[in-house]
């Protein structure tokens, strides 16, 4: 590989940590850097959970030490913001307005949290868990000893946490919507034994209770009260949205790169334009299968993306197999599994 290159990655989590690795495996002399617009080094975000069994160090959540880096020659550029990307000339400009050059671009940017329009207006109501200061701030807000956890929607990332609150002895009432189960498709008639899997693991269900309003309390109750269209009050400490994933590409508007609800791809991973990989859940990847685009999700899925996008930026031609089979089942103990909580 020609000498005097530099291979930008936007994204901080697992598809850009994985492919700087590999990136740096097969081309040991060329630049790297990440932009991240976390201040953290990569941390676990699926270990967060613990932060309900006293787990607050944000050290003890590192993927990997800061010398990891440096032993790599891997430059990490934390707290910056992509606010553009211009293709035509190769530069991504970050919010300082400071321009960085690329030769290849992997964006890896992930998704954060979908809500719906009609929720939008509560947004400041709610508390979220998709990053380490996001998740302390959840913890802090919940009472020593157990409080009640008003969870919104159902996706199978928020139902991972409410386990693990349910496990420390919190209240969680589930309240589901559409998208109970995302990305799971289970057909309504297949929900209930999996909702009986979620109330002995501890977690209250509603099932698609129609949200009148949200609302906070000043008068020294409850922090929150959610109020169903049926009249009914739910009180609570906090209320947590868990809608799905929209993918982070406000910075690709309007750099003639094709977008749909993501970043499309063909199953290398190439994007519409020739210098452009994308991996994880930003990217919506063709299947002939199909005959569509379509997003892959889990841990092992955008690890693998990760990877395979590094081998093929750096000559490769491999198409994405899926390593995830996605099911949703309930074991013989009752309990609910889903192939997206396979973290490892």
């Amino acid at each position: 590989m020609a000498a005097d290159r530099h291979h930008v990655i936007i994204g901080n989590g697992v598809a850009g940590n994985r492919a700087a690795a590999l990136l740096r495996e097969h081309d040991p002399d060329n630049r790297i850097t990440i932009i991240s617009i976390g201040g953290l080094l990569f941390y676990d975000r699926y270990q967060l959970p613990q932060v309900f069994e006293g787990k607050r160090d944000w050290r003890a959540y590192l993927v990997y030490p800061p010398d990891y880096y440096e032993d790599k020659r891997i430059t990490v550029r934390r707290k910056c913001r992509v606010t553009q990307v211009d293709p035509r000339r190769r530069v991504l400009m970050l919010a300082h307005r400071e321009e960085v050059g690329y030769d290849t671009l992997l964006i890896a940017s992930g998704g954060g949290g979908y809500l719906p329009p009609r929720l939008a207006e509560y947004a400041p109501l709610f508390h979220h868990f998709g990053t380490y200061r996001a998740a302390l701030t959840t913890a802090d807000a919940l009472p020593v000893g157990g409080g009640t956890v008003i969870m919104l929607g159902g996706d199978i990332l928020g139902i991972d946490v409410a386990h693990a609150m349910a496990a420390t002895g919190h209240r969680v009432i589930l309240i589901t919507s559409d998208q109970v189960f995302w990305p799971h498709r289970v057909a309504a008639d297949a929900c209930p034994p999996l909702f009986a899997a979620l109330e002995r693991a501890g977690i209250e269900v509603i099932d698609n209770g129609a949200i009148d309003r949200i609302e906070s309390s000043a008068n020294g109750g409850a922090a929150r009260r959610v109020i169903l269209g049926d009249g009914r009050e739910i009180a609570g400490d906090v209320v947590m949205p868990f809608f799905g994933l929209m993918p982070s590409l406000e910075f690709m508007v309007g750099s003639g790169v094709d977008i749909e609800r993501g970043l499309l791809v063909n199953p290398e991973l190439k994007t519409t334009d020739a210098h452009i990989w994308a991996a994880g859940d930003v990217c919506q990847i063709w299947s002939a299968d199909e005959n569509a685009y379509r997003f892959y999700y889990g841990w092992k899925n955008v690890k693998a993306m990760g990877e395979l996008a590094a081998r093929n930026i750096t000559g490769s031609d491999e198409p994405f197999q899926t390593f995830v089979a996605e099911t949703l089942t309930v074991d013989e103990q009752g309990r609910l599994h889903s192939s997206f909580w396979d973290y490892h």
